[in-house]
């Protein structure tokens, strides 16, 4: 009988356990695909030649995480690699937004829109430099960070105080208006927040932009050499060599509860006893009424499971290039990830046809050049490259002509496919000619592979500020422990939600650890904020 049971070999569910191994724990991860690594996987499915990133593919947050790092996986065979620039964001009329780690260079670009943009993003920098170590430090370690918060306090109130908090929970198309003259720099900000689900319309999303964009300043956006799935690779090797156990093939279809104590899983084949700790990298949904059975969980969580919001849907396109791809704006062939929308009008037409259920006719894309990024992906002088974009998940209608209908049958999915590609020829003509082979990535397509991507909902819930720090995922939580004892959520659906950092999964062993360590304290602190079955706190 092992000492814990986790259920996911995603970035989380493995960091989690290398964790508890490290405590000397015996765990067993039980994986449902194949091959560990959920969403952090890569293969060589579009052309034998060319490795193709299956989900992601940049990792600017793994490469700040102080959780990764305390890992040593390049003792493990990680190694990391660079395009020549960050991102790019090029327009039809070939101006070019260009984020590179040399700062410089960044504030060159948007000079080039307009004079002093450049003096205003060295402003928002160093306000990332005074505020970076804390703010980190606060998004990583358990909620609520109250030591890392309370010198985040301190550093902002010296930082400007409420104006500087003004500005961060601003939405980003009117921070990008207050701090810039040009289109430049707005549009760095606005497309990074729309990573997430963030529109430019949305409180918050100025600050979300802010940190994806200094942390691409700072950190870049690397990726694995080798493949996304490199990453995984030395999660798991390191995990075997503290003695962890990972199957795959293995779908957990019960926690078992005895006594309001989570006590095991049971899969099609087996039940896995677990002497100490359940941990859960699986979708918050998932979690409460499947795995666990709703008459196991207090009424108020399943009643407030019915208000939980997914992130956007997914679509994407891999592509095996037989060159490189043809930009017009020169400095979009250097970068490894390019924002495609003519302007922030454009984002924020996208994000709204979106809100209508309208599958958008101009999809905003995030594109990746692979080989650019990392040559191993690729034959010398081909591109290994991938676009996603964002669809509803309950599609009303299409705002294009092809009439698309969320089915995402064959002719939904070919059409979308060719949708995306005229984007990309709207900023780089030709484009399509260089197409060897290409593999789509429908919604359904993206949950079948990785069941923790609902719908192609790729950060675990949506990242808007109802759903963060207390509110994730439910309100009242916020932290790893579950209403169940010994159970404890490990994926993107806690805090911090999404992501390749390994935060949620670090947390939930630390709480698993700490509830081991002091029963009696973490009985007492469940006591304090566990509420009943009608919701009402003891």
């Amino acid at each position: 009988m092992p000492d814990a049971v986790v259920i996911g070999a995603g970035p989380n569910g493995l960091v989690a356990a290398n964790l508890l191994a490290d405590a000397g724990w015996s765990v067993r991860v039980l994986e449902e695909q194949p091959e560990p690594g959920g969403a952090v996987r890569h293969d060589r499915g579009v052309d034998p030649g060319f490795v193709n990133d299956v989900f992601s593919s940049f990792y600017p947050l793994a490469a700040a995480s102080p959780v990764l790092a305390a890992l040593r996986l390049g003792d493990h065979g990680l190694r990391w690699s660079h395009a020549p620039s960050v991102l790019a964001h090029p327009l039809t009329d070939d101006r070019c937004a260009l984020l590179d780690r040399d700062l410089d260079v960044t504030a060159d670009s948007l000079d080039s829109f307009a004079e002093g943009d450049g003096a205003a993003w060295r402003r928002l920098h160093e306000l990332w430099r005074r505020l970076s170590p804390d703010l980190l430090d606060a998004l990583f370690t358990p909620f609520p960070p109250v030591r890392a918060t309370a010198r985040l306090a301190l550093r902002l109130r010296a930082a400007g105080g409420l104006r500087t908090a003004r500005s961060l929970m601003l939405p980003v198309r009117r921070m990008g208006e207050e701090e810039f003259g040009g289109e430049g720099g707005r549009l760095l900000l606005a497309g990074n927040a729309l990573h997430a689900d963030l529109a430019p319309e949305t409180a918050g999303s100025g600050g979300f932009g802010w940190l994806m964009a200094m942390l691409g300043q700072t950190y870049g956006f690397p990726v694995p050499v080798g493949g996304s799935g490199a990453l995984t690779e030395s999660l798991a090797r390191r995990l075997r060599s503290r003695g962890g156990h990972l199957v795959c093939g293995r779908r957990v279809e019960r926690i078992l509860v005895r006594g309001g104590r989570a006590v095991g899983v049971r899969t099609a084949d087996e039940v896995v006893a677990a002497r100490r700790a359940v941990l859960a990298d699986v979708s918050v949904p998932a979690l409460y009424g499947e795995l666990v059975p709703a008459e196991h969980l207090p009424a108020q969580i399943m009643a407030d499971l019915r208000r939980f919001q997914w992130d956007f849907a997914t679509f994407k396109t891999d592509w095996a290039l037989d060159g490189p791809v043809p930009w017009r704006a020169e400095q979009a062939r250097r970068a490894g990830t390019v924002h495609l929308a003519d302007g922030t009008d454009e984002l924020t037409r996208f994000a709204a046809q979106i809100a209508l259920r309208e599958v958008p006719d101009r999809p905003f894309l995030l594109f990746g050049q692979m080989t650019t990024a990392d040559p191993t992906r690729s034959p010398h002088g081909t591109e290994s490259a991938w676009a996603y974009t964002h669809v509803p998940h309950d599609i009303r209608s299409d705002a294009g002509a092809e009439g698309i209908t969320g089915r995402w049958d064959d002719t939904d999915r070919e059409r979308m496919a060719d949708r995306v590609e005229r984007q990309v020829e709207r900023f780089a003509p030709g484009f399509r000619g260089l197409i060897r082979a290409r593999r789509v990535l429908a919604p359904p397509d993206l949950q079948t592979l990785d069941a923790n991507l609902f719908g192609g909902a790729v950060n675990g819930g949506t990242t808007a500020l109802h759903q963060q720090l207390v509110l994730r995922p439910v309100p009242g939580t916020g932290r790893p422990e579950t209403p169940v004892k010994g159970l404890f959520l490990a994926s993107a659906g806690a805090h911090p939600g999404g992501g390749v950092h390994g935060a949620p999964g670090a947390n939930a062993a630390r709480a698993a650890l700490h509830r081991a360590r002091s029963p009696a304290l973490a009985d007492l602190q469940r006591l304090l904020t566990r509420r009943d079955r009608t919701g009402a706190v003891p």
